[in-house]
């Protein structure tokens, strides 16, 4: 089965009218390749692929200004985060007047390409995150199904939730055992996969390096490299908080989420529907969910969460333009307007609130509140970008 991926394949063909070089970047198996290979299905010009992790490439591309500065078209590294020294080569590559190639770089490791961009080819790229699949692409039909498996095409689209469950646990030991050593990070495997397990336990729930260092017996510094490994091969994201002087004691650490739920399931051993919603904590895979198909459409976006050491929360924190959106995830049937939300309207001066809940009715709860299915609250901020 083929899920249409239109809104990605517009984005690289974007970016690539724009700048000489697209850069793919997402967690492996997100599907990178597959939308480079779209691409190049219908690109006009020549098309030459080359992968990093193939042996016979990575050799042909040891002496890159030689390998490639004859090529016209459409040149696609997949893995470039593997070599590099690529960066360096293609600077002036992609500097020629008339241009003879566009390059699409497909990469599964952040430092490793930001730190090469930085110094190479700053100007000259343009990146394009590449998320699991989304809500608006499998349909809101199988919402639950895309909450239970995550977003990455093969857990997605087993034939079974119990052959779902078993690729995701094989993509969790392959990420710790090769996926990680192949960036040149040393860390023991199963202490990185004890802390990713530590770590779904912790969902949405503020950092404590600290804490966590101690339950694995390590310092708050070694978890920190931890979080960092797991953030930079975008698997976790950090998300920072909001402050500024409101005259009250502001939370000041990050939230840190697993952004795939189906990865967030297999850590914590689920695997039907009616498992995850007998979870104690099936609350927080609904926030973690909600939100990462939010930001998935709001590439642009710079999300931050607010809380007070009182106890007033909101849990996702948007500004556009001085228009400030406050987002709520409720797993209940009818959410109610609640104190910290009053706070929150308040004290952050929202102009909005959207409470993203599982039901299907939308119906405002005050002025400018309003609550709302995802798919909806999807669509509306989509809108105002």
């Amino acid at each position: 089965m083929m899920i249409s991926r239109d809104y990605l394949a517009k984005s690289i063909q974007d970016a690539l009218r724009e700048t000489p070089v697209a850069a793919l970047l997402g967690a492996r198996q997100v599907g990178k390749t597959t939308l480079a290979r779209q691409l190049a299905a219908t690109w006009p010009e020549p098309v030459h692929v080359f992968d990093m992790e193939d042996a016979t490439d990575s050799l042909a591309l040891r002496n890159p200004k030689q390998a490639l500065a004859g090529l016209t078209g459409l040149v696609i590294i997949d893995e470039v985060q593997r070599a590099p020294h690529l960066f360096t080569a293609l600077r002036p590559l992609v500097d020629r007047m008339p241009l003879p190639a566009r390059f699409c770089l497909l990469g599964s490791a952040a430092p490793e390409i930001i730190r090469g961009v930085s110094e190479s080819l700053a100007g000259r790229v343009s990146f394009v995150p590449v998320t699991g699949l989304t809500l608006d692409e499998v349909g809101a039909g199988r919402r639950d199904d895309l909450w239970l498996r995550g977003g990455f095409p093969r857990s997605f689209l087993a034939s079974s939730s119990s052959a779902s469950l078993a690729w995701r646990r094989d993509f969790i030991r392959t990420h710790v055992e090769r996926d990680v050593p192949a960036l040149g990070i040393r860390v023991q495997a199963g202490v990185l996969h004890r802390f990713w397990s530590m770590l779904a336990h912790y969902h949405g729930q503020v950092w404590n390096g600290e804490e966590l260092g101690r339950s694995l017996g390590v310092t708050g510094k070694t978890v920190r490299h931890y979080l960092e490994i797991l953030e930079g091969t975008y698997l976790v994201r950090v998300l920072p908080p909001w402050f500024e002087n409101a005259g009250k004691r502001i939370v000041k650490s990050p939230k840190v989420y697993l952004r795939d739920s189906g990865l967030l399931h297999a850590f914590w051993g689920v695997e039907s529907m009616r498992g995850l919603l007998g979870h104690p904590k099936y609350g927080a895979s609904w926030e973690g969910f909600a939100m990462e198909q939010i930001l998935a459409r709001m590439p642009a976006a710079q999300p931050y969460f607010w809380a007070t050491r009182q106890g007033a929360e909101l849990d996702l924190f948007l500004e556009r333009d001085g228009r400030r959106t406050g987002v709520e995830f409720k797993c209940a049937d009818a959410p109610d307007m609640t104190k910290s939300m009053r706070i929150a309207m308040a004290d952050l001066g929202l102009d909005r609130l959207l409470v993203v809940y599982p039901g299907g009715r939308i119906y405002a709860l005050q002025e400018n509140v309003t609550v709302m299915p995802l798919m909806e609250a999807v669509q509306r901020l989509e809108a105002a970008e």
